[in-house]
């Protein structure tokens, strides 16, 4: 790893007051998730379904094919078993030191706030909430996994859905507008384990008025001209050497 580049992030992170931090599918895939993108990732692999995963994991399919979504749903997104990492670790001490005002992650995998981070932005939601879709009822992953087929409302029986952003539905703008206020806001913009090209969420980065943003990313993004500094390196084994020198 860079020495130098790992004393220069350091010097930026004592020096920064309002820190973002910006996560995509990178930071989990420690916690043995796949990613989406990469050579092993869910879009690689050769679905039996016979459709790409963006039209499996769209609002059209699940209303029409919603069996078939909670199969593939099971089967490739949920891992109850999966336990935070370094990188999340070492975001809820970044935490705790004051410096990092807010996590902005698009994963729905819950594992930041799992390590103790308190201000968490699920951009793409969270598949530990569902909701009915005919009265508005609330219930966990638990509830829903000890379904085989399609899991029903206990008070009205109707279907079931996970509180996420599915293809074809717009985010919450709410919740992008509390995104974007942080992001305008930082003076340190640090973006872990995203491609950059899920939009609107990486449009996220071109709010950014701060003075330093940092990269952490295995493959090239179209912004890391924008960035002081670029490591294509595992954003744990980044983040855990940055917060040795900040002990």
């Amino acid at each position: 790893m860079n020495i130098e580049k790992i004393s220069k992030f350091k010097e930026i992170i004592d020096k920064s007051q309002y820190i973002v931090f910006f996560g995509g599918a990178g930071t989990s895939t420690e916690s043995n998730i796949p990613d989406f993108r990469s050579s092993c990732g869910l879009y690689s692999k050769k679905s039996k379904y016979g459709v790409s995963p963006e039209e499996i994991l769209s609002i059209d399919f699940f209303n029409n094919k919603t069996e078939r979504f909670y199969e593939y749903l099971r089967e490739n997104l949920i891992y109850p078993d999966a336990l935070p990492n370094s990188t999340h670790f070492a975001l809820k001490n970044l935490e705790e030191k004051g410096k990092l005002k807010a996590i902005i992650t698009q994963n729905i995998d819950g594992l930041h706030q799992m390590a103790g981070s308190k201000n968490v932005i699920e951009i793409h939601g969270s598949l530990y909430n569902s909701y009915c879709q005919s009265c508005g009822e609330k219930f966990n992953l638990e509830y829903v996994l000890k379904y085989e087929g399609v899991p029903l409302c206990t008070k009205c029986r109707g279907k079931i859905r996970p509180d996420v952003v599915m293809y074809g539905e717009p985010l919450s703008n709410e919740l992008f507008d509390n995104a974007v206020n942080h992001v305008v806001n930082a003076d340190l913009l640090i973006v872990g384990g995203s491609s950059l090209l899920v939009y609107p969420a990486a449009g996220l980065i071109r709010k950014f008025k701060g003075e330093n943003i940092v990269i952490i990313n295995k493959t090239p993004t179209k912004y890391d001209s924008k960035a002081t500094i670029v490591f294509d390196d595992n954003i744990g084994k980044v983040l855990g050497e940055v917060m040795k020198y900040l002990e």
